[in-house]
């Protein structure tokens, strides 16, 4: 398992260096930059742009320079914390990541706690109690899950919060603490507003889990091994938790490849919707506005967190299911 993952850590460092390059050349593929889109909608409002400052403007952005000598510094830079400056924002890429990643963070735990806690028993009981009413309930409500799109439940569900409880919507604060500093009130107001995005962004990943847990339980419970268990004396309840359950929860640990990077981008459109502000909509605009420095940071950071994620999956699958082995 050591040589596994050292491997492993070896092998993610030409990794991270490929897709550093691959982020970079995809956000320079579109034609022109963010300074020529800023002059010519400079030049469309009837403001005359001096050609000598678009000069400058270049020199200070280092846009005037090939492009691979462009990527050779922004990726030297990132080895002592500098990830370039945001030409849209006028401002450090660092922190502009950095001060939306910690509600973005904080969402998406509460998002992964709630898939899990709903996911695990539904689709345990489910598989347990086969053809039964509660299995064709929870059946159809994963199916409702997945069919209905997150952006319309979002705006149900701002419309029940603000009709039903009257509680202001949009947003992770009442207006009275977007600005206010920290407190023990700004943080029940924030839990106050979480459930919102937290069940908007968790439903379909909840009727997903639900289920593949289902599935994976009821493949495992007609297996051999679980027959003899059972004709051996053992009881029910530890049967189940002990063998297919530890078994059928293999993709619980896997999606953990994915749930890193949902902790920094997070659902862009659910967030333009009810007006959070995470990463996600940063990024979209980012890339529309060909901002390259603070797009491809996080294009990069999205990237290492999978390849991240992905071996931290693995570790806990090896760990979980004594099935699986390394070589």
């Amino acid at each position: 398992m050591l040589a596994y993952i050292g491997r492993r850590l070896l092998f993610m460092i030409p990794t991270l260096i490929a897709i550093s390059i691959v982020s970079f050349i995809i956000i320079q593929l579109p034609p022109g930059d963010y300074l020529t889109t800023y002059v010519a909608r400079l030049q469309a409002s009837g403001d005359l742009v001096e050609p000598e400052v678009v000069d400058a403007l270049y020199a200070r952005y280092g846009l005037d320079k090939p492009i691979h000598l462009q990527y050779v510094k922004w990726i030297t830079n990132m080895f002592s914390g500098d990830f370039g400056w945001s030409m849209d924002w006028d401002r450090p890429v660092g922190e502009l990541i950095w001060e939306r990643l910690a509600l973005t963070m904080v969402i998406s735990s509460a998002t992964l706690i709630f898939t899990w806690l709903v996911a695990f028993p539904i689709g345990f009981y489910s598989a347990v109690r086969q053809y039964s009413i509660g299995d064709y309930l929870a059946t159809f409500i994963s199916f409702l899950g997945v069919a209905t799109p997150n952006f319309l439940l979002a705006l149900v569900l701002m419309w029940i919060a603000f009709s039903q409880f009257g509680q202001s919507v949009g947003g992770l604060f009442s207006p009275e603490y977007v600005d206010a500093p920290w407190s023990l009130a700004k943080v029940k107001d924030l839990i106050g507003h979480l459930w919102i995005p937290m069940v908007v962004l968790g439903v379909s990943s909840t009727a997903s889990l639900i289920r593949v847990m289902r599935a994976n339980l009821l493949d495992e419970l007609h297996k051999p091994y679980v027959l003899t268990a059972r004709s051996k004396g053992l009881s029910e309840a530890r049967l189940l938790i002990k063998y297919p359950v530890r078994a059928a929860l293999n993709p619980f640990v896997s999606s953990v490849g994915w749930i890193l990077p949902s902790l920094v981008s997070g659902s862009t459109i659910v967030a333009v919707v009810l007006s959070l502000p995470t990463s996600g909509p940063l990024y979209l605009r980012a890339l529309r506005s060909q901002d390259m420095f603070l797009a491809g940071s996080f294009m990069l950071m999205l990237s290492a967190l999978t390849v991240l994620g992905t071996l931290i999956s693995d570790i806990l699958l090896a760990w979980l299911d004594p099935r699986i082995r390394f070589t």
